[in-house]
This record gives structure tokens, C-alpha cells and sequence, in this order.
């Protein structure tokens, strides 16, 4: 069982101190609502991990998957402890988490557990008495009747008794209630933070329009609202609600939409969402709400897509099985509707709509999640618990067509692992995570816990590396997810990259930018900025070679005998025009490693298809949020926590 010090994220304390640059005094005390009073750095000291998306048996769907683990288990297994799966197996993981936020569907919260639960006599629905029955045969029965129930909910065709809005109101706030008393008792200030949230599940036609909401506090301010549904709605009033409950409360929320690859184009679209030009204000309004995207998670990858990044090798991780159209595959999906599926483009037209309005709606913070349906958040290879209890450990889970598609749509391995989200922060509290996220001073990686952190401004030197580069970061310029003002100069970016401790070596950093043209055309391109062993990599024909693979298919394991620990770079984007509007984020790849299918070969004896086997070695990854340049005369503004003078 591998295990780790808490709060060392590096490889010991020399690496933490200068590597990382995480300093080991503390300088405030906090305290506030749900958050107790610990003792913060004086500036983000270290990346804080944790998954935003979970689902329990508090989920309609889930619930009818199968699963039977509750809110409190799922807190018991982010937070190190094990717990029995809900097919029998012990599950733990090896690193605690240190946030979780539980995000069960609002629609129908508890639902099918309700259902499930209640005197058959007392089911009249025709249709619900069916999905009961159908429950009751056992996890096929159970599956056949939430595909259904997906179904129904896609076509805006659910039991009038899962639509009457005060029947599900009540129920939904005695759930939620319940769920916050919960999380506070949970949440321990400086060990493990518990935040609350649900998925707002907005899913015209089966396209995936989903958002996370994640709220800054605790149960004196939450328990006012209940979440707000998704059927019979869109997501301008799903702000609405985020705005009226800071009013009433003044507390906090935000939501992280996910999933955009299974949108069909409508998650980042370039006008507004019936048509027509976006407008400013609707532009304005949902960069104020959403600043963060969710890039990752067990359903594919979102950052960047081939068809859009063709000169891109390392664009589609993650994508095999996840293009071919929406979640439940009822409509497919078109090349030109990839453009509003993923992050990088989104980030792109983010910046043609700002120079048309003057605002950007698509100016994201990256992160990670699971989106697991089991319970249980671990995005690690060897620890795959699987989408829903179908996909938990099992001889036959990898090629087993899966029951949102069809024997030619997706396949279990199409599933990932995973990913996470981590938070830049000075504590572990819910205000100092949440606050990490409203700055976007977080990334994303796909399971791994490698530590990256990246500075913009204009006279940053490879020099500063021998300095308290950290503390210069934060004087000087700003984190990933600040904005500069262009000031005629080219930016330069201080990148620092250390591998998971109990992961592969890294392969390379690379800065993705995207930025408008003198034809007002918006444009990308992908610069390797630091590789291991770079004297005998050289560049072939502008590309970097390859790593090398060490993975042993028959054993599912690899060697660090490639790659390097640790790599870092102070780079100058050698193309800025003066006045450019533009982003920059970085990109962090792993050496190859073996995925989830190849453990599950070794354990099982699975037999895999050559395309199963192909997919199964990757180069796991993180992307950190980006950095803007902005052409207008303004003063830089850094979203870091201001940082205390010395005395």
C-alpha cells in the first residue's frame, strides 16, 4: 500500500521548500462559515487534490445502476478510509483526498432510492411500477430500467410524479438537509474539506449540457436553497439561482460545466444558445458563473480534438468512443460540431467573441473529476472502480458494450480512469478551495498527482530559479488562471514541473496558446518548451521524438528508466506580435504507462481486442488553467491572494 506524509506532494522536504516553492511558515488565521480556524500560508503553498464530481446512491441513475454506497461512505473513501464496493469488494484508497465534492443529480435527488424502497402496493405509476419491478430482478434489471429512465428524462418525458415540482421539492429538501448536516460533520479544517454541490443535468435531445455547482459554505447558508433542476430549464436560470442565493445569503457558488465532448456542439457555442450574435451581457453573465471546465474525467478527455488540432500529436487522448455524438448516442455527432465540444476551442472563441464584445464567456479555469457513479473517487489506474457498478472490477467489465450506446458505439474500455482536480491554496478549507477555483488557480490532470505551477509576466529570467522564484511569481506577474495587460513586450512563463512521487517520470512541458490574428481569425499552436534528456531528443523536423515506451503489456508495469523527475523552464513566447489578445496554458505529459485494462488483463485474464490493447498504454497528463494577455490599456490584475510584505 503506497503512502505519502501529508502535505508532501513533492519527494521530501528539500524538493517541497525549493522545488515547489512552498514555504513552511504561516502567516493568517482563517475562520468562517463551515471552515473552523487553521493557520494559512502566506501565499497558495501547495497543490490541494480533490474531485469534483461524484455521484452516490443520492443519484437517480446511479442508484438504478446499482449502487448502494451513500454520501457518508463516499466521504469515508475520499478521506482514506476502506469501505465495501457495492459488489462486495474492499476499496481504499492508497493517498487520501483532500477535497470532495459530492454532486448528485437535483433532478429527482433520492429518487429511485425512494422508489426502490417503498411498498410495491403503493407504486400506481404504470411506469414506475415497471422500473420498480425491473429494480427489484437485480443489476441487469436495474440497468434496463435507468436506460430507460435516461431515456425518458432526454425526450423531456418523464412519470408526472418525477416532474411535480413541490412533490420532488420536499423530498429533495429533506435529501438535501440531511446531505449538508452530513458534510459538515465531515468537514475537518486542515485534514479534509467536505464542500457541497450537486449536478444540474440540463440535457436537451441527450445533448450533454451539464454543470457542476460547488459552493463556497457551509450548512447555515445552504440549507436555504435546494438545487436546482434541470428539466424545464435552461442554464440563464441556473445563474439566476447562483445569483439570488449570494444575495440572499451571501455566501458563494459556482458551477463547472463537463462533458462538452458529448454536447453536440452546443456547450461552447459562438452564438447565443436559440441564435443570433452572443451578446456582451450573456457573455459577461457566464464567465461571471462558470469560470472553471471540467477538461477531464471517465468519460473522455476535452481538451483538444485532432479534426481542430491537426498538427497536434498529442491532441484526442481520451477521445475513442466518445465522438461519435451525445450521451445516449441518439444522435450523432458531426466533424464541425467538435468545434463547440472542446476546451482548447472554446478558449479560442472565447477570445473572437471578447474582441467582437468586449467579454469573454469561455475564459475557463481547467480541472479534473471522475463523474463516478459508484461512490468511490479515484482516478488511479490500478484502483479503477469503474462508471457505475457494472464497471467495478470484474472479468468482463473492459469489452463489455456499455448501456449508453450499442455493440458498435462504446466499450468499456472506452471508459477512463479518471481524473483530478488540483487546487493551488495557503489551507485546507472550503474557503481557501473554493477561493483557488473563483481565481483559477487550479489545473487539471488525468489521474496522476504530478505538481505543476506556472507564472506569466514581462521580465521573469532563468536566474529567478535561483531566488524565491515563488515569491518573484507572485510580485512580478501572476498564476495560472491571472490575466496581464499587453504591454508591447513578449511574456514570459516560469514553468515548474515534478513528477506524482508515486508516478511516472515526465516526458515534457509544453505551452498551448491560442490567440486572434491580424484577420481576426483566432489561431493555435503547441511549443515544447522543456523535454527530459533533451541533448539526445533533439528536435527532428520542429518535432521532439518521442520518449520511448517501457511498459511491459504482459505485465501491466514500466520503468522509470525514461523521463526525468523534474523539469522546469523560464519561456519566451517567440511569436507575440505587440497588442496580441491571446492564451497560454501548459501542458505537462507523463512518460507511457499502462491503463486500467491491462491490470484488469493481469487480474482476470481478460481478453482484449488489439484496439483494446493499443488504447491501453497513454501518456497520462495535466493542463494547468491558462494565463491571458489582454490588448486593453488596464492594470495587470493577479488573481493570487495579495501576498504580506516582510516587516
Amino acid at each position: 500500500m503506497r503512502r505519502i506524509i501529508a502535505g508532501m506532494a513533492c519527494f521530501g522536504l528539500g524538493a517541497v521548500l525549493a522545488g515547489c516553492g512552498m514555504p513552511s511558515a504561516s502567516s493568517e488565521v482563517q475562520s468562517g462559515d463551515g471552515s473552523g480556524a487553521i493557520e494559512l500560508a502566506e501565499f497558495p503553498d501547495r497543490p490541494y487534490w480533490g474531485d469534483t464530481h461524484l455521484h452516490t446512491d443520492n443519484s437517480i441513475d446511479a442508484f438504478g445502476f446499482g449502487v448502494r454506497l451513500g454520501p457518508e461512505e463516499a466521504l469515508q473513501f475520499a478521506s482514506g478510509r476502506e469501505v465495501t464496493a457495492t459488489t462486495g469488494l474492499a476499496a481504499q484508497l492508497d493517498r487520501p483526498l483532500d477535497f470532495l465534492v459530492i454532486a448528485d443529480h437535483s433532478d429527482a435527488l433520492g429518487a429511485t432510492r425512494r422508489l426502490y424502497d417503498a411498498p410495491r402496493i403503493l407504486v400506481r405509476d404504470p411506469t414506475l411500477r415497471r422500473w420498480y419491478d425491473m429494480m427489484h430482478e437485480g443489476p441487469q434489471g436495474s440497468q434496463r430500467a435507468i436506460a430507460e429512465l435516461i431515456t425518458a428524462a432526454s425526450n423531456d418525458n418523464l412519470p408526472a410524479a418525477l416532474r411535480d415540482p413541490e412533490r420532488q421539492r420536499e423530498a429533495t429538501r429533506t435529501i438535501w438537509n440531511a446531505h449538508l448536516a452530513m458534510l459538515d460533520r465531515y468537514n475537518r479544517p486542515g485534514e479534509f474539506t467536505a464542500l457541497a454541490g450537486f449536478e444540474y443535468t440540463l440535457m436537451p435531445d441527450g445533448n450533454n449540457l451539464h454543470r457542476v455547482v460547488m459552493f463556497r459554505d457551509g450548512s447555515a447558508k445552504t440549507a436555504k436553497v435546494v438545487p436546482y433542476p434541470g428539466i424545464d430549464t435552461e442554464a440563464e436560470g441556473l445563474w439566476d439561482y447562483m445569483e439570488a442565493y449570494e444575495k440572499a445569503t451571501g455566501g458563494q457558488v459556482l458551477a463547472i460545466p463537463h462533458n462538452s465532448n458529448l454536447s453536440n456542439g452546443l456547450m461552447f457555442e459562438l452564438t447565443m444558445p436559440g441564435g443570433g450574435p452572443m451578446t456582451a451581457e450573456y457573455a459577461r453573465k457566464r464567465a461571471r458563473w462558470e469560470p472553471m471546465v471540467e477538461a477531464t474525467q471517465i468519460k473522455g478527455d476535452s481538451e483538444a480534438h485532432p479534426f481542430m488540432s491537426p498538427n497536434d500529436e498529442f491532441a484526442g487522448f481520451g477521445t475513442a468512443g466518445w465522438e461519435l455524438g451525445n450521451l445516449p448516442l441518439t444522435a450523432a455527432a458531426t466533424p464541425e460540431m467538435q468545434r463547440g465540444n472542446y476546451v482548447r476551442e472554446a478558449l479560442k472563441r472565447g477570445l473572437s467573441i471578447e474582441q467582437r464584445t468586449g467579454a469573454n464567456p469561455y475564459a475557463f479555469g481547467l480541472v479534473g473529476s471522475t463523474d463516478s457513479h459508484t461512490g468511490l473517487a479515484t482516478g488511479d489506474e490500478d484502483n479503477f472502480f469503474g462508471k457505475h457498478t457494472g464497471n467495478e472490477p470484474n472479468p468482463q467489465r473492459a469489452m463489455a458494450p456499455q448501456n449508453l450506446g450499442t455493440s458498435e458505439g462504446r466499450f468499456g474500455w472506452h471508459y477512463l480512469a479518471g481524473g483530478y482536480a488540483a487546487a493551488w491554496a495557503r489551507g485546507n478549507t472550503r474557503a481557501e478551495i473554493f477561493d483557488a477555483f473563483k481565481r483559477r488557480e487550479v489545473y487539471a490532470t488525468t489521474g496522476p498527482r504530478m505538481v505543476l505551477r506556472v507564472f506569466a509576466g514581462f521580465d521573469f529570467t532563468p536566474a529567478d530559479w535561483r531566488g524565491d522564484w515563488v515569491r518573484a511569481g507572485y510580485r512580478r506577474g501572476v498564476p495560472m488562471g491571472g490575466e496581464l495587460a499587453a504591454t508591447g513586450r513578449a511574456p514570459v512563463l516560469m514553468i515548474s514541473a515534478l513528477k506524482d512521487p508515486d508516478g511516472a517520470n515526465l516526458d515534457r512541458v509544453q505551452v498551448v496558446k491560442g490567440w486572434v490574428d491580424g484577420a481576426g481569425e483566432a489561431r493555435e499552436r503547441v511549443y515544447d518548451v522543456v523535454w527530459s534528456d533533451m541533448a539526445r531528443r533533439a528536435r527532428v523536423g520542429g518535432k521532439v521524438p518521442a520518449v520511448g515506451d517501457t511498459v511491459d503489456r504482459a505485465k501491466a508495469s514500466y520503468t522509470n528508466t525514461i523521463g526525468a523527475p523534474e523539469l522546469r523552464a523560464a519561456w519566451t513566447d517567440p511569436d507575440y506580435d505587440a497588442g496580441q489578445r491571446a492564451f497560454y496554458y501548459v501542458r505537462l505529459l507523463e512518460i507511457p504507462t499502462p491503463r486500467w485494462p491491462l491490470f484488469d488483463r493481469l487480474r482476470f485474464g481478460t481478453e482484449l481486442s488489439d484496439e483494446a490493447v493499443e488504447a491501453s498504454v497513454a501518456q497520462e497528463r495535466a493542463y494547468s488553467s491558462p494565463i491571458w494577455i489582454r490588448p486593453a490599456p488596464r492594470t495587470p490584475r493577479s488573481t493570487a491572494p495579495a501576498i504580506m510584505e516582510e516587516s
